[in-house]
């Protein structure tokens, strides 16, 4: 495990549209509270998550299976789950899992905003 770092989950809510959760230091199995309470934050009228990975340390397996769970909550809700900001390493994990066949990956922000339906400059 990397040195204990905690993780963080911050949520903002863009335009009328998705919700971003901005991921700070380590995903691991223990991270699970920290990121349901973020999806809990998101709610149910939100047509899509976004997960920001560009402040992410570390993930293990535990912090994958965490995502597969979040993918089925976003699945129930009907609600889509896009990310960006991954590393080239973290990147070829999703295509390894193939998370990225149910994750839409992007390269930034505004990429993945544009692909949620947010009109570019993010406000509706």
């Amino acid at each position: 495990m990397a040195g204990g770092t905690t993780t963080t989950m911050d949520v903002r809510r863009v335009s009328e549209g998705p919700s971003v959760i901005d991921i700070g230091g380590d995903v691991t199995a223990a991270s699970e509270d920290v990121l349901m309470d973020a999806y809990a934050q998101v709610g149910e009228g939100a047509r899509a998550v976004i997960l920001n990975f560009s402040g992410l340390e570390y993930m293990n397996s535990g912090g994958i299976g965490l995502l597969v769970t979040l993918l089925v909550r976003t699945n129930r809700q009907r609600q889509r789950l896009l990310a960006f900001g991954l590393t080239d390493h973290y990147r070829e994990i999703f295509e390894l899992t193939r998370l990225d066949e149910a994750v839409e990956i992007h390269a930034n922000e505004s990429d993945a905003l544009a692909a949620a339906g947010v009109p570019i400059g993010g406000r509706a």
